[in-house]
């Protein structure tokens, strides 16, 4: 099991239909994540990046084709054992930070773990630990709306790593930043990864940031473009 890829998708295609029209969104597509790889998935707007992402994490399902995640083939567990795999295995984080806007910044962090059965106690204190880690160990009790943009972000990858996953599924995490704090962000997704061993996978229309990625594969028109 050592070798198992942590995440795999095999023949992934995506059709919506809209009565007679059908619209391909994927189309076959192929790909290996290993532990502590760091895959960009580059695309323009419309590609279907971010539907591949949502479909690897279990969020969205395949018309066709197979996704495994640590073996385990997701879109064919029930929904239960689906969002339980989810839960300790994958971490997700979007544009947008999704935190929500009546917890505290510990509260967030800490609810994976609590939903996970984790002790409340023990969570907050994993999680106060986490934040330390990411820079706002000042910030514990403060709500979002509370935080700069940075901070929700850096909350938002405190929280999707809290439970410490196998791989950390990112939609451009920094694409809602100024330049400046978007590059504080980055070094920070590939310094924990780097620490914690957890692979990453960043969706991206941003070429200059999916270069600092150890690999990158070119979505065009729901299909994955060599040289493109």
């Amino acid at each position: 099991m050592t070798n198992t890829p942590v995440l795999s998708a095999t023949n992934v295609s995506k059709s919506f239909n809209d009565g007679t029209l059908q619209t391909d969104v994927l189309k076959g597509i192929d790909l290996t994540v290993n532990r502590a790889d760091k895959l960009a998935i580059v695309g323009s707007s419309g590609s279907g990046k971010s539907t591949l992402l949502h479909i690897l994490g279990g969020l969205d399902s395949p018309s066709e084709g197979q996704v495994l995640i640590q073996g385990n083939d997701i879109h064919a567990m029930k929904t239960k054992a689906a969002s339980r795999l989810r839960n300790q295995q994958l971490g997700f984080v979007y544009q947008f930070h999704h935190l929500l806007p009546e917890f505290s910044a510990v509260e967030n962090v800490a609810m994976p773990l609590v939903i996970g059965g984790t002790a409340p106690m023990l969570a907050k204190q994993q999680a106060q630990q986490l934040l330390e880690k990411v820079g706002l160990g000042h910030r514990f009790e403060h709500k979002p709306s509370e935080l700069s943009g940075g901070e929700r972000q850096r909350a938002a990858l405190a929280r999707a790593l809290i439970t410490e996953p196998a791989c950390l599924l990112a939609d451009e995490p920094t694409g809602n930043l100024d330049q400046k704090t978007a590059q504080s962000i980055f070094d920070l997704i590939l310094q924990l990864n780097e620490d914690m061993g957890t692979a990453l996978v960043i969706v991206t229309h941003d070429k200059e940031l999916a270069a600092k990625m150890s690999r990158q594969m070119t979505l065009v028109d729901g299909e994955f473009v060599l040289g493109a």
